[in-house]
């Protein structure tokens, strides 16, 4: 199915990435992070460290345990790979593992604009921190980066895979429909040909499904996080600062039961076709 921009669906959160001139200077730059949360400038919520060598190659030299399965790892694994080697490609990375990175940005809303002013920007010898944020204003945290040799670039996070499914969804039911309707009309050899092809769009469905189910538990497991890190914000906050967090959390759940409903309504749709 082909990507369309406009399917994207916007989600509370940006990825910054700020690069620095050394290492030493980027673990500046995460404390200027986590003093920012704790003002309740903006709200973090995770951040990992990558730094190339003089020889090109990316590594990853700090990152939460738990990144994996996240929107946050999903960019750092795809610019590692990337932007790791020679013309932004690791040495020895095959053409299906590059569109696969592709992929996944495109699905947690990075364009190539994106990619390409990092990876000029990370050249050998710079370290960069990677970090996801919800914030009002961006002059807090340009300030505070810029003020200790840091530069930034933006990324609005979006979900174009939510929007993915639910349109094959509907598409493959009503494929399905056509094929059922055909086959009662044909004669038997066409109707080899059309059984063949049912079964090919009902394990299209099940993949769908199973893609929806993984969908909606990475999304749990995001919504909960999230939520973990504004309200330890709100119980340390002050009074004018807690109502800025509370409004952060109250939109993030808003978009959380608005993706939930998207995905759920894609999952009784397969059932549907399939049980027809």
């Amino acid at each position: 199915m082909e990507f369309n921009p406009t399917e994207r669906q916007a989600v509370m959160s940006r990825f910054v990435v700020t690069t620095f001139g050394t290492e030493a200077k980027a673990y500046e730059g995460t404390h200027a992070l986590k003093e920012l949360h704790a003002e309740g400038e903006l709200t973090l919520y995770g951040f990992a460290v990558i730094a190339k060598d003089a020889g090109g190659q990316v590594s990853i030299k700090e990152a939460p345990d738990d990144l994996t399965g996240t929107a946050l790892g999903t960019l750092v694994g795809a610019l590692v790979g990337l932007l790791g080697g020679p013309a932004g490609v690791v040495v020895g990375m095959t053409a299906g593992m590059m569109l696969g990175s592709i992929g996944d940005l495109i699905n947690i809303g990075v364009g190539a604009d994106f990619v390409d002013k990092v990876s000029r920007e990370l050249a050998p010898g710079k370290t960069a921190v990677i970090a996801e944020v919800d914030e009002e204003w961006v002059t807090p945290l340009d300030t505070r980066m810029e003020a200790i040799g840091g530069s930034v670039a933006r990324e609005w996070r979006s979900d174009f895979e939510d929007a993915q499914i639910a349109k094959e969804t509907a598409a493959r039911k009503a494929e399905l429909g056509q094929l059922k309707a055909e086959i009662a009309q044909s004669g038997a050899d066409a109707k080899v040909k059309l059984r063949a092809r049912i079964n090919e769009v009902k394990a299209k469905l099940n993949e769908l499904s199973s893609q929806a189910q993984t969908k909606l538990e990475k999304l749990e497991k995001d919504t909960d996080a999230k939520i973990s890190a504004l309200n330890g914000q709100v119980a340390k906050a002050s009074e004018e600062t807690k109502a800025r967090i509370k409004q952060r959390l109250a939109a993030l759940r808003t978009e959380h039961d608005r993706r939930v409903a998207k995905l759920r309504e894609a999952g009784a749709l397969i059932k549907e076709a399939l049980a027809a």
